[in-house]
């Protein structure tokens, strides 16, 4: 779509030259002669971008009249970039605007390449703002749909791909159906079994955990099923086992990958008819438990090797959600990171690039380990990146490719910018960068 600049100059020569150098770049361009009629002119059309004099009376150099008219249009219009053109404002004049919100500086007479470089940057820059506050609104639009459709709880998320898997976790939820939660370790498949308990028919009920790889051989059939006094050496009470704590609520089965086969066999019955026995029993229990597993192996590679029995994988596997790593849903990072951070304190810029960088292939737990441990080492209210402890925090990680650039300096930056004649699109390939990601890094090093 064609962008439209206002130039607001009460000198004719300088509109009538703005207009058709503008105009040759492919841009609409609009003049008005004195403040009043600039703002009825933003009133009525859609503008881009603004250029405005800073003295429109011939008696005048102060500056003030553009002083009150920038303040007038950032009032009104707060986000139109300004950039400010003349020959008699002082420079501290400029310079307190360019403070306030102003987008740059130019004097008189000036030069139409580096005018056109700034107003093609910030044009570019609007329309990058522009669709991550779209996102962002979409995102927010989305959060605000499941939560009042699903019980989301203290759940934390802005990814997409987190987004997704929330929604078809909550779906399935109202069905009776096992879920199998498959995902790597430390990636939040506990948090997604209670985000299914939660939205269940058996809300209301216990959520019982049982971490399947941790119970001892001689003793999973007491774990899950309960045993009685006297059953086994040091059996000196009836013990209740998990199925049984869990009845009329869910039973969270945790790297069900890392249980026995002998484990495997006793775990199918009761999967099939909710029925079991104690150790040390012969009484028959009935039992009505909602089964979510998780687990971080490859449970059909585990059925060819024979180390898992395909009729407990189909009996647990009627519904999967798959969750994927930290480093793929990669929108979910600094939310998560804030969250365990807490309303006291708060992330450098340079702390939040860090964190963006890093690979996470400790996932969510790596996540709040590092928070936790920068927390602890922190001397202020700022968590910088050495607070965080994180390896390789200079360099700019690509998780897709698997490798590692080093994060460009100030002078790659400026380097860059010059080579390409100050257009940010062009200097962003040149470092292989997004633009966004380039304007990010020249509003740390304070690039304009």
């Amino acid at each position: 779509m064609t962008k439209t600049i206002l130039v607001i100059d009460d000198n004719a020569a300088v509109c009538q030259a703005l207009e058709l150098l503008f105009e040759l770049e492919g841009w609409r361009a609009l003049s008005a002669p004195a403040p009043q009629r600039g703002l009825e002119v933003m009133a009525r059309e859609a503008i881009d971008l603004v250029v405005q004099d800073m003295n429109f009376s011939g008696d005048q150099t102060s500056g003030d009249e553009g002083v009150a008219l920038f303040t007038a249009l950032r009032a009104q219009h707060p986000g139109v970039p300004v950039i400010l053109l003349t020959a008699w404002t002082h420079l501290e004049t400029a310079v307190e605007l360019v403070r306030g919100g102003a987008a740059d500086y130019l004097g008189k007479p000036w030069d139409d390449r580096k005018l056109v470089t700034t107003v093609r940057n910030l044009l570019e820059l609007g329309d990058a703002r522009s669709q991550l506050r779209s996102l962002n609104d979409r995102q927010a639009q989305a959060r605000d749909s499941l939560a009042r459709e699903f019980k989301l709880g203290d759940i934390v998320f802005a990814d997409s791909a987190t987004e997704n898997l929330i929604r078809l976790a909550c779906q399935v939820a109202r069905s009776d159906v096992p879920v199998l939660i498959t995902g790597p370790n430390g990636a939040g498949k506990e948090r997604v079994a209670r985000l299914v308990h939660d939205n269940s028919r058996v809300a209301g009920g216990p959520f019982v955990s049982v971490n399947c790889g941790a119970l001892p051989r001689d003793l999973i059939e007491a774990e899950l099923f309960g045993a009685e006094a006297g059953a086994y050496t040091g059996a000196n009470r009836a013990r209740v086992g998990r199925f049984e704590a869990a009845d009329g609520g869910t039973l969270f089965l945790d790297e069900i990958g890392n249980l026995s086969l002998e484990g495997q066999m006793k775990l199918l019955r009761v999967l099939e008819t909710g029925q079991f026995e104690r150790l040390g029993s012969n009484r028959t229990r009935q039992v009505t438990v909602r089964i979510v597993s998780a687990t971080n192996a490859d449970l059909p590679a585990m059925i060819a090797a024979g180390d898992f029995r395909e009729d407990i994988y189909y009996r647990l596997n009627v519904i999967e959600l798959a969750l994927p790593p930290l480093a793929r849903r990669p929108d979910d990072i600094l939310p998560l990171a804030s969250a365990f951070l807490g309303d006291d304190k708060r992330f450098s810029p340079a702390a939040e690039a860090a964190l963006c960088r890093h690979d996470w292939p400790g996932n969510v737990r790596e996540l709040r380990n590092a928070v936790t441990r920068a927390k602890l080492l922190c001397q202020g209210a700022v968590v910088d990146t050495a607070d965080l402890g994180l390896p390789g925090a200079g360099d700019d990680a690509n998780p897709a490719r698997g490798i590692r650039r080093r994060e460009p300096s100030r002078e790659d930056i400026e380097g860059a910018l010059q080579r390409a004649d100050g257009v940010v699109a062009r200097a962003a390939q040149q470092l292989g960068l997004s633009r966004q990601a380039l304007y990010r890094r020249m509003e740390r090093h304070g690039l304009h």
